[in-house]
């Protein structure tokens, strides 16, 4: 890890307007993360899990407060540029894999790269690189209904690798699991991190939290502890 910094949150707010009412989902957010780290988000239901992830994931702009990734300020840009630099430098892992049932693993994993106009030979030997990385070389041609839970989010994760994304954001990627395939799942996350991704995971499970560098606590919308796992 070098220390450049990936994420940097300044005083960021995210009121909703409902009706007459305001929800303050987040409240003045101060957050760093550098380069390689792994940090884990927790916090009981409604505490601003969600929309902490979708403001760094470029989905919801901050009500106030700068949003600096990769050291340049996204928090005002138009939804044009925001779409440019989710399909470029952010990669998005789900709960439910949010897999395109009609594409086989190699053209789901390719998705992405289609949208930025890559040419095929290029994406299908990128795609095929990645699903060998990830466990399933031998399963490119196969649909997600002919796959199992854990080979569907291992296409997830080889999807949000595609553009080689300078940070991975995962939303509870082993919810839909058995145990054994979240521990899979999981040591997948540990290579990420040991070859240099940085990652931001939301996660309600302690166990899977200390698996992390960082747990960072979100309580009625403000970082409540952020603590360090004392990993090297």
């Amino acid at each position: 890890m070098n220390g450049r910094s990936i994420v940097a949150l300044r005083q960021v707010t995210k009121t909703y307007h409902m009706g007459e009412s305001e929800l303050h989902a987040l409240r003045d957010i101060d957050l760093e993360i550098n380069e390689g780290e792994y940090v884990a988000i927790m916090g009981p239901s409604g505490c601003g899990k969600s929309t902490l992830l979708n403001v760094l994931g470029c989905l919801d702009r901050p009500t106030r407060g700068a949003y600096l990734l990769g050291g340049r300020d996204v928090s005002t840009l138009s939804d044009d540029d925001l779409s440019d630099i989710r399909g470029s430098q952010l990669g998005f892992i789900f709960q439910s894999y949010n897999l395109i049932q009609q594409l086989n693993v190699l053209e789901n994993i390719q998705v992405p790269l289609y949208y930025q106009g890559r040419g095929t030979a290029e994406s299908r030997s990128v795609a095929h690189a990645l699903a060998e990385r990830v466990g399933l070389g031998q399963r490119i041609h196969h649909k997600p209904m002919e796959l199992s839970g854990g080979q569907q989010q291992r296409v997830g994760i080889a999807r949000a690798l595609v553009n080689d994304p300078l940070l991975l954001l995962a939303d509870e990627p082993t919810g839909n699991l058995d145990s054994a395939s979240g521990v899979e799942i999981l040591g997948l996350f540990d290579e990420l991190r040991a070859n240099g991704k940085t990652i931001i995971m939301v996660t309600h499970d302690p166990d899977i939290g200390h698996r992390a560098d960082r747990i960072v606590r979100l309580r009625d919308g403000h970082i409540e502890e952020d603590v360090r796992n004392g990993r090297a």
